[in-house]
């Protein structure tokens, strides 16, 4: 029900009751393809520390001429890349302007003030997109007794505000004047071939003038692990210290770097079916009884909505949904956030509105 994705012809029992599932969680929860177990089973390795790894290397090169940049970094996980770029941009004391539900505040247990020394600056806005006006308020004069603004950080597309998508006009704008400003600006592109895919224009060009991109291989893309950082190559040169730094010393990383290669190359050109499926489950749960959603504001494959009508919190509302095998998270007690990807077809997406649509008659 539940997987567009190839399998192994050898599945276990786990394998067989998970398939059952619809997991809405996250794209995070996404599976390797037979293709990507392969590559990581046949792939040449050296150690990576030494910088010996021609797996991890490739998919460094091949990332940076995919953003048009002169290098990049592999990472574990978002957050370690995230954390390096804020560490790399700026100096203990100074403060990191961000949209206020943005991931590198809210949900990477406060790096910015444990490693970097910085605290956020957070700007509300109800579509999760930040203009260049706003931030303009928001820096620092230029006064001895005022913590300095040290670094704007974007996300693209905003993961609490929706999966919404940013316009290049608005980063692009929001670069001019931080940089007139001598501050760079970082941009947690988590998922920023999706944003590429809503907008229909390539990577490199809705990320031309931000200073540095962290981006996913592990979520819609479907890779197991990993994620990259790109920017100039003294930045990268700063970002591997800060890396090691965080224990991000891999060694035979290119059994990871594989399966990223397949994620990079391949994974791209198919994320339009997960922002179909989830406007196609957006436009059903909005003429739910109890639950409230604008689904013109889907954009990409995530979707939040509001299910305060229905007299539930979100953890019953969870406990329900699990009971009839559609997994999915609250983001509190009246929000809950639903993410399709590619272990998640047409099909099952049918299966949890069926269900949402029984819980809440």
């Amino acid at each position: 029900m539940s997987s567009t994705h190839s399998q192994s012809p050898t599945q276990t029992k786990e394998d067989i009751k998970r398939s059952m599932l619809v997991d809405l969680r996250s794209d995070t929860v996404t599976r390797p393809s037979v293709a990507m177990r392969r590559a990581m089973m046949e792939a040449e390795v050296g150690d990576d520390v030494y910088g010996e790894d021609p797996t991890v290397n490739r998919l460094e090169q091949r990332a940076a001429e995919i953003f048009e940049r002169e290098a990049a970094l592999f990472f574990p996980t978002g957050t370690m890349a995230n954390q390096a770029a804020l560490k790399v941009h700026t100096h203990h004391g100074q403060e990191v302007i961000c949209e206020e539900r943005a991931h590198i505040w809210n949900y990477e247990m406060a790096m910015i003030a444990q490693f970097s020394g910085c605290i956020p600056r957070p700007i509300p806005a109800e579509s999760g997109i930040i203009h260049w006006e706003q931030i303009r308020r928001k820096i620092a004069p230029g006064i001895y007794y005022r913590a300095q603004t040290g670094l704007v950080s974007l996300e693209n597309t905003h993961n609490m505000a929706g999966g919404a998508v940013t316009p290049t006009a608005v980063i692009d704008e929001i670069c001019e004047g931080a940089h007139k400003a001598g501050i760079p600006v970082h941009l947690d592109g988590a998922r920023i071939f999706n944003a590429a895919t809503a907008l229909g224009q390539p990577v490199a060009e809705i990320t031309h003038h931000v200073d540095s991109v962290m981006f996913c291989l592990s979520k819609g893309l479907g890779a197991p692990v990993g994620s990259m950082l790109v920017g100039s190559r003294e930045f990268i040169k700063r970002a591997h210290v800060v890396r090691k730094c965080l224990g991000g010393g891999m060694r035979q990383a290119g059994v990871l770097a594989a399966a990223g290669l397949i994620a990079l190359e391949h994974g791209p050109s198919r994320l339009h079916e997960d922002h179909a499926n989830a406007k196609f489950v957006a436009d059903r749960l909005a003429k739910v009884r109890g639950i409230k959603l604008d689904a013109a504001h889907v954009q990409t494959n995530i979707l939040v909505f509001d299910i305060s009508g229905t007299g539930m919190t979100t953890a019953e509302f969870s406990q329900r949904l699990a009971e009839k095998s559609v997994l999915a998270n609250g983001i509190n007690p009246e929000l809950m956030r639903f993410v399709t990807h590619l272990d998640v077809d047409r099909a099952a997406c049918e299966h949890a509105v069926r269900v949402i649509e029984e819980i809440c008659a």
